[in-house]
This record gives C-alpha cells, structure tokens and sequence, in this order.
C-alpha cells in the first residue's frame, strides 16, 4: 500500500523493452487490466494491515454547518442564559464579526433509547435509533469558512488538491466488484457543494480513484454519457474498439502508461461492464412499496434524499467500497444548505426534514439485513454553528454563525461501541473542552475500522510519502468496541 516501494511515479512503469515484450504476446482486456492493476491504475481488493472491522463506509455530509446546539449537544444552561452576553477572555474568531446575545436551543431535547443520548426534535426520526450511534460532541476545524473547511473535512487539508477520503479508501483497499466504480459519490439533487467536484478528487493518487457521480434528480441517466446518442451496429462497434485498442497500444509504446491515460483505459473497460450494473442497481422501483415508503419515496420533501440513501445501499450490496452522500448544496439565495445565518428554524428544520427519515431509514435497513455489522456510516459537516446568535451585540437575532472551535458528528456500524458520546464543549455549547477531535484523529479512526493504519497508508508525492493524516492522527480509542 506504500506507494514508494511500488509505484517509483511513472519512470518505473512500463520501459519500452519490457511492453515490446509484452505486446508481442498479443494485447488482450485481461492483459490490459493485470497491466493496470499492477501499475495501480485499476483497483482490486487488497490486504489490510490488519482485521478490519468494517469493509464498507457510507459518509453522509450536511453541507454548510448544522447547529450541535440544535441537534446532538444539549446543553441545559443555554436556555437559562437565553438573552445573556457570552462570558469569554477573546472575542469569538466568527465569520461575519457579529457576536449577539446567546440564544437557547430551538428544538427541545430528550433522552433517547436505552442508551439515554440526548437528541433533539430536530431529528425526530434519527432519534429512534439512537442506541446505534457513536457521538463525538467535541470536533474542532482550522477554517470559519466554507469551502476550505469543506476540504478539511474529506482531505484533511485546508488546500484543494489533496485526496479526499474516499479516494484513500479506493487505493488503500481497492475494489470489491468489477462493474462499479470503488467510490461513488451522491450530490444533493439541488446542486453541488462548495468546492463542486473537488471534494472528490483524487488529488495525486492515481486518477482511478478519483470518485464517481451519480445524477440524484431522479430524471436522465445516472452517469452521462454511459451510452452511446444513438445505436452503433454491432460490427461498426466491434471494429472501431479493435481500432481504439491499436491506438492504446502505440501510444503506450511511446509514451508509458501515463496516469490519465491509463486511467482512462481503465474507466472505458469499466463503462463496458456498468452499462449492465448502474441501469440495474438505480432502479429501485424493484424495490417494494414498503420499502420505498420507508425511505420517504411517497414525500416530496424526503424523496430526493431517500433515494440517494436507498441508492446508497443498493450500491455497498453490489460491492461499492465508499459511497458520500452530501446533503446541500453550494451558496446563494435562497439557500440550499444548512447555513442558518438568518434564521434558524427554517433553515434547519427544512434541511433536517429532508434527510431526517432517510437517514433513520438507511441505519434501520442496514441492520435488518445484517450490513450494519460490517459497515461504517459517517455523519458530518465542516463545521457547526455558534450557541448566540449573528446580531448586534444586544440583541437575540433568529441565525446563527460559523462555528469551528466545538461542533458535532457522529459515526455508527461496524466496530464501534453504540449509544455512547465522546467528548464536550462548554457550558453552553462553543467550544470543545473535553478531549478535542481534530480531522486527523477522526480520519485515522476511520481508516483503522476499515483496517488500515494510516501511518502506513501512503502515497510517494514531490518528494514525500504523503498521507490522509499528514503527520498527525490519534484514534478515538473510547469509542472503538
């Protein structure tokens, strides 16, 4: 998995000599993909360090900051000083300046399940299966703004141009099927997020593993451009990959396997075999009527995101290694995330009311078919929100601010203890007080269910062996089963 004792960047790939050699025993596909999977162009399933927990991750993303206030960290005191100045040393680091007065949860809390995690009426239907949760109530971000919290928050860089998550997940454990792509990824049917397709690149790896998305609109095909515009006569298609193949093979002869190029070799072998699998696992009208109405099909506000999330596991079943759903768009007006700068309750309470039941319905399926065992669910956004309110100074407004200093995810599924919390902010809810969870501890976790050591998962770039977890990492050792 150490890309420097395999992968010498592409002076080791392929000399002339050795690929005369080689095509002089004729070019075949099964050739062309040992030849692609040795170089690390294709992906196949590989050894992990260690017995994983979990084979598979499902990472929901809440674009734009979702409240922990509001949703997964209850805190009493905050409604007793409802309307009172935060007590703090330093002016709070938020993003458009304004610090009003301290505003009370909108949403009441209960007691959830026989664990007793506090969740609040926010998420009603999450709520239910709140004794499979893993709550980290302490996260911290290094950014107040949007779009390069975002990428801290799937690459664990503030920079574009790192690997994001799933794209480590693809090269450190490669795939499980050869009709799907490794990692698939789901935007919100309304638009992409900050960042658009940045947030699944790639980065240096090889560009096989760079994620795959699907359109989520429900309407055209699910990838563009899988078929052809119109229909090619059997021997004209015959002829012209045989023409195409001619072509691979003088330009690899020149040029080396090139890493767009062989990726894109790669992805054309692949396109063959998905125009059988994406028509087949997209269409969940197979899928019965109980089933579709547990997942929100029969309502307007849930049947968007109840289909990426029944998508999602119709994908991890046919051997998807990582699929993101994100859940939010990019910015604008009106908003089409969870960036409640204005007003909170509608904000939060349209965006929770999309994903709310989908989301609940994802974890209730999983662990009646027994997936949940081996599967990891992520819960995230890049940031949380702030407990007073983006007003003047004297003033309880109706929206909160960014807020990178204490904000909240939780994880569920394969290796985990459930109905546990780790962590805590303060009394009211800013900042994380109690064991912070910077973006590497909690992409190392990650890595380490899924088996993989991420010190030892790395990639040979400009002179350095790079990782996911750059020279950081600790594992949420507390929460692992």
């Amino acid at each position: 998995m150490n890309a420097s004792n395999h992968n010498q960047l592409n002076a080791e790939l392929l000399n002339r000599r050795d690929f005369f050699n080689w095509t002089q025993r004729g070019l075949t596909g099964a050739a062309l993909s040992s030849l692609l999977l040795r170089d690390g162009y294709a992906s196949q399933p590989k050894e992990s360090h260690y017995q994983p927990k979990a084979k598979r991750v499902i990472h929901l993303c809440l674009c734009g900051g979702f409240s922990q206030v509001d949703s997964f960290d209850y805190k009493p005191r905050l409604k007793d000083l409802h309307g009172k100045s935060l007590q703090t040393d330093e002016k709070p680091d938020v993003f458009f300046g304004k610090v009003g007065l301290l505003r009370s949860n909108d949403w009441e809390f209960k007691q959830r399940g026989k664990s007793g995690l506090w969740i609040s009426e926010l998420f009603p239907h999450i709520a239910t299966v709140a004794d499979e949760l893993s709550v980290i109530n302490s996260m911290v971000a290094e950014s107040s703004s949007h779009t390069p919290a975002t990428f801290q928050e799937s690459s664990g860089f503030r920079l574009n141009g790192f690997p994001v998550m799933g794209s480590w997940v693809s090269y450190g454990l490669g795939n499980m099927t050869d009709s799907l792509p490794t990692y698939v990824v789901l935007p919100d049917a309304r638009g992409l997020p900050a960042g658009s397709t940045s947030n699944w690149t790639n980065g240096f790896l090889p560009a096989v593993h760079q994620g795959v998305p699907f359109r989520t609109s429900g309407e055209g095909d699910a990838i563009s451009n899988l078929f052809p515009a119109r229909r090619i006569e059997k021997r004209v298609d015959h002829e012209s990959r045989l023409l195409l193949e001619k072509m691979n093979k003088a330009h690899m002869e020149e040029h080396g396997a090139e890493d767009v190029f062989a990726a894109r070799m790669a992805s054309y072998e692949m396109a063959a075999n998905m125009q059988l699998a994406v028509p087949e696992v997209t269409g969940t009208d197979s899928e019965s009527e109980a089933t579709r109405e547990m997942y929100g099909f029969n309502r307007d506000e849930t049947r968007d995101f109840g289909r990426s999330c029944l998508l999602a596991r119709r994908l991890l079943e046919r051997g998807v290694r990582h699929v993101q759903l994100f859940s939010g768009g990019s910015f604008g007006s009106p908003r089409i995330n969870w960036d409640g700068h204005e007003d909170m309750r509608r904000n939060h309470g349209r965006e929770a009311g999309r994903i709310d039941q989908p989301v609940a319905a994802l974890i209730k399926d999983l662990r009646q078919r027994g997936m949940l065992d081996d599967t990891l669910i992520l819960f995230t956004s890049e940031f949380g929100r702030t407990p007073f309110t983006q007003s003047g100074s004297n003033q309880v407004g109706t929206g909160r601010d960014h807020n990178q200093v204490g904000f909240t995810a939780w994880m569920a599924g394969a290796g985990l203890k459930p109905g546990v919390k780790y962590g805590a902010t303060d009394e009211v809810g800013y900042k994380a007080v109690e064991k912070p969870v910077p973006w590497h501890d909690f992409h190392a976790t990650v890595l380490h269910l899924l088996g993989i050591d991420h010190e030892r998962l790395s990639y040979y770039h400009n002179g350095l062996n790079r990782r996911l977890t750059n020279v950081h990492g600790e594992l949420l050792k507390e929460i692992l089963a």
